[in-house]
């Protein structure tokens, strides 16, 4: 067998092991662009908001959509990644996702690059600005529309940790007895922005 297809959580990967296989025909899956995903959000009393195994936590999953750069369709439902979750590629080395547009039938990957991530902090938060989490290198696909979900946490500022922060509803509150104040993360807003991986500061 030459190809088969993986079952992984919401989607169906062609893993291809066959050098003359379509996926690697000239034009495929050529163009690499680095995008950073920015996250902000309003932080009462609440500081380092991020995933809760840290910024680059390989059991955290990332849910959004994926443009095709080829037709330009738009997935219906999010898909997911996660840096725990790997797939071989044909040549040589491993990517975090392999999906087949439905529309067009073009493939491409998404992997994903940690180490260039921080928290959202709460001056960060005050000043209105966005926190830098995690690069995704993509090859025929845009990522879009990133979906928050659970599995993140935030320290108040007096240090109490509030753990496994569920987002699905798309805000968090809670009561810090240490500092004795009400916490709250609301109006969580995300962002894909092309990077260029050179430079420093992201």
């Amino acid at each position: 067998m030459k190809c088969c297809e993986v079952k992984q959580k919401h989607n169906f990967f062609l893993v291809c092991s066959d050098r003359n296989h379509p996926f690697l025909e000239q034009g495929k899956c050529e163009n690499m662009v680095n995008f950073m995903l920015y996250i902000s959000a309003d932080l009462e009393n609440l500081t380092n908001f991020q995933p809760a195994g840290g910024v680059d936590d390989p059991n955290f999953t990332y849910y959004f959509k994926l443009k095709c750069e080829n037709c330009g369709e738009v997935t219906e439902k999010e898909t997911c990644v996660s840096l725990n979750e790997t797939l071989p590629l044909p040549k040589k080395g491993t990517t975090n996702l392999i999906q087949k547009c439905k529309f067009c039938k073009r493939e491409g990957t998404v992997t994903m690059i940690p180490g260039r991530g921080s928290p959202l902090t709460n001056e960060l938060s005050e000043g209105g600005k966005h926190a830098a989490l995690m690069v995704f290198d993509c090859r025929g696909f845009e990522p879009l529309d990133f979906a928050f979900s659970s599995g993140w946490k935030a320290e108040s500022i007096e240090g109490t940790k509030f753990e496994d922060i569920d987002l699905s509803g798309g805000d968090f509150s809670e009561y810090d007895e240490k500092g004795a104040c009400p916490v709250m993360i609301s109006n969580v807003a995300a962002m894909f922005k092309v990077v260029d991986l050179s430079k420093k500061n992201l």
